[in-house]
């Protein structure tokens, strides 16, 4: 593989974890294992300039907005944090920073150090001293809009205390939830669990197979903080502290950031009492080096330290590339390590038949919990560290979040182990497992319509955040459903009813008196049984699917499973098709040109469209009430003065993302598009534009800047080319 296409893998790899990562809070590689790739990615782009552009990993922060909530852009950019794991390579940051700013000046200045608390990164706007804004870190530059949610955190205040206060403050901080406050959530879930096993019984019903535990406090931080319910999340305790600032306008000035954050305690917002104010790189170390020792002491996870050069004055004359500060760095502590036994490797299938190893151990304790899984991603991964079936192997759970298998400790083998073989066919089908194509490393299942694993895992899809949100559809209830002969594929989920579901007893409760049940709940009777109602989760189920039937088209997309089209891609493929029939009708050339989508997912689209039984599910949904489409806006006459008239746009806008700005244009009846051409009207052209700008130049298109695309919008095209540049 040459440089260049390797290059592409690793950047589309790159992508997808960090969407696993930042926005479906699941990922599927371990820490080392990013990190990993993005070395290698870096060692490429060092080795061959020409790689680096805009859109790489490289020069991007990662995580985005996943459209769940509003977005917010923030009012300056909020950056990640370039990573070292050595003192060796903390060393190099340091003497790249001196020879910048020099011995004496980075002394005086002193580096401010703080432990790096493992939680989810969150921008706060106060205005006159009132947080009117609460959003997550998204892509950098635009976040998710939580500010509802944040509010209930105690910790974080609603007005910042004292007299003279900016006029506009940005604060960065941590969401983190408290090691002592993650064991009574997950006790409690226990409990809950022991009360519905209690009730099964009392009832006569099987109890409940499984309930959802969280992993760790990172995942429970960032799960309570992002629900769409405010009271889950009010019930739930979570902290802050702050890590710094954005945009300061108006009010008190400092020098050092370690003055800012005595100026932000005195506003009643909470710092960190585990950061240090030192002065020589033998103490940073000292500081490293004593909080990998205690770092379970702590009342939050770490998963490393973050020392910053503390001037203010030497951080703006560092800067920052475009994804990190030169004046600051992360390093990361290795993870822990730990023995087991590996008692068996067995194989998942997932929802597009890829078939992925996993290992089955004896419980152990690792990083602060127990684990007895971990994945093996495939095959030759399993040849590749060399592990048997029966060996003693090392555990580590990198970044203190995923468990990996590491490797054998081959000098315990006692000559019991036994090789682990991919199965020949699938183990929930039967059907023959073969490789998508010559350079797929994984084996799939081609029975994609009959398989009892695909099929489970594509009806939990549907149900997930990404897809259509409908929040009851979870493993649980899709296993009633399947083992009660309701749904035959996803097609059915939107036909439900209650008479259905009433015929399965485990989607019942008992109910023997007039107990005010009859006015919330669909009565059933029966004249063995007595009186029965539909369970709340039954009840709920219908609603949530009724719901469900109006999200954005967008949303379907990704709930049908094609191949390739996630939440990044869909709202670009609705955007040009806003309808079910429209995509179907459209053509390989109309599908490559939507911008994010290209000749491999154009290929999936068509290909999943051309599956008959993939169209009777669409048709099912069709018949059920399901939208399937994005109907225009209805508009007065003289409200559409873009109609007929093609804009592009290109770069970052202040105020607006890509799609807030498309949607502008759209809503006057505009048509945006995702490249330039002769017949383009208008290019609009913000901050880091690329190479749309260039061709617009060359085709000599009238530009628009920022205040000439406000322009655009609210006076028209007339008054548009009054201002805009050509070529």
């Amino acid at each position: 593989m040459n440089f260049e296409r390797r290059h592409a893998v690793l950047s589309r790899e790159i992508a997808e974890h960090r969407r696993r990562y930042y926005q479906l809070d699941a990922p599927t590689i371990t820490d080392g294992e990013f990190d990993a790739l993005m070395r290698e990615l870096i060692a490429l782009e060092e080795a061959h300039p020409e790689l680096v552009t805009l859109d790489s990993p490289s020069q991007q922060v990662g995580g985005w907005a996943d459209g769940r909530f509003a977005k917010v852009t923030h009012l300056e950019p909020m950056y990640s944090l370039d990573n070292v794991f050595s003192r060796e390579e903390f060393m190099a940051w340091a003497k790249r920073a001196t020879a910048d700013i020099g011995e004496r000046e980075l002394a005086e200045s002193g580096f401010l150090c703080e432990v790096k608390i493992d939680g989810l990164a969150l921008d706060l706007v106060y205005r006159a001293g009132v947080l009117v804004s609460a959003a997550t870190r998204g892509d950098g530059k635009v976040g998710e809009n939580i500010t509802a949610n944040v509010e209930t955190i105690e910790s974080i205040p609603g007005q910042l205390a004292g007299g003279e206060v900016p006029s506009v403050v940005e604060v960065r901080g941590e969401v983190f939830m408290k090691g002592s406050d993650f064991e009574a959530l997950n006790q409690e879930m226990a409990r809950e669990l022991e009360r519905d096993a209690a009730e099964a019984k009392a009832k006569g019903v099987p109890p409940p197979k499984k309930r959802y535990f969280f992993a760790n406090p990172r995942n429970a931080a960032a799960g309570s903080l992002r629900q769409k319910d405010v009271e889950v999340t009010r019930a739930r305790k979570l902290s802050f502290y702050c890590h710094g600032l954005g945009l300061v306008t108006g009010g008190v000035g400092f020098a050092r950031q370690s003055d800012a954050y005595n100026v932000l305690k005195g506003y009643g917002l909470p710092t960190s009492p585990h950061t240090r104010l030192l002065h020589s790189l033998d103490e940073v170390w000292e500081f490293v080096e004593g909080h990998a020792a205690d770092r379970h002491a702590l009342e939050h996870d770490i998963d490393g330290v973050v020392v910053k050069i503390n001037s203010l004055a030497l951080q703006r004359r560092l800067g920052a590339t475009v994804r990190a500060p030169r004046w600051a760095i992360a390093y990361k502590y290795p993870p822990e390590e730990a023995t087991t036994k590996l008692l068996d490797i067995q194989v998942g299938v997932g929802r597009t038949g890829r078939v992925t190893p996993f290992a089955v151990m004896e419980p152990v304790r690792v990083a602060g919990s127990t684990v007895d899984r971990a994945t093996l991603h495939n095959e030759s991964e399993v040849r590749r560290k060399g592990v048997l079936i029966g060996d003693v192997v090392v555990v580590r759970k990198a970044g203190d979040v995923i468990p990996e298998v590491l490797g054998p400790v081959v000098e315990d083998r006692d000559g019991g182990e036994r090789a682990f073989a991919m199965p020949e066919v699938c183990p929930s089908c039967g059907a023959r497992l073969r490789p998508e194509n010559d350079s797929d490393a994984d084996l799939r299942c081609p029975n994609q319509r009959s398989c009892p694993a695909q099929l489970r895992e594509r009806l939990v899809h549907v149900g997930s955040r990404q897809a259509l949100d409908v929040e009851t559809l979870g493993e649980k209830t899709v296993d009633l459903l399947l083992e009660a002969g309701l749904v035959s594929d996803e097609g059915d989920l939107f036909s439900l009813t209650a008479e259905a579901l009433a015929a399965n007893p485990r989607l019942l409760e008992l109910c023997d008196g007039d107990d005010g049940t009859r006015n919330v709940f669909h009565r059933w009777e029966d004249a063995k049984h007595g009186r029965r109602v539909l369970s709340k989760t039954a009840e709920k189920l219908l609603r949530n699917l009724e719901e469900a039937k109006t999200r954005p088209f967008a949303r379907f997309l990704v709930a049908l499973s094609i191949r390739h089209v996630g939440p990044g891609a869909a709202p670009d493929i609705a955007r040009a098709f806003p309808s079910v029939d429209a995509l179907m009708a459209a053509g390989f050339d109309d599908l490559s040109a939507v911008d994010g989508v290209g000749p491999t997912m154009a290929a999936a689209i068509q290909d999943w469209f051309a599956a008959d039984w993939h169209r009777q599910i669409v048709a099912k949904w069709r018949a059920a009430g399901c939208a399937m489409a994005d109907e225009p806006t209805a508009a007065e006459p003289g409200d559409r003065p873009l109609e007929g008239l093609t804009v592009v746009v290109t770069g970052s806008l202040p105020g607006y993302t890509r799609d807030s700005a498309n949607q502008a244009i759209a809503s006057r009846g505009g048509k945006p598009a995702g490249s330039v051409s002769s017949k383009t009207d208008f290019v609009v052209v913000g901050e880091n534009a690329g190479s749309k700008y260039d061709k617009a130049v060359a085709l000599q298109r009238p530009i628009l800047d920022a205040d000439g695309f406000e322009t655009l919008l609210a006076d028209g095209p007339e008054a548009a080319r009054a201002v805009a540049k050509i070529g």
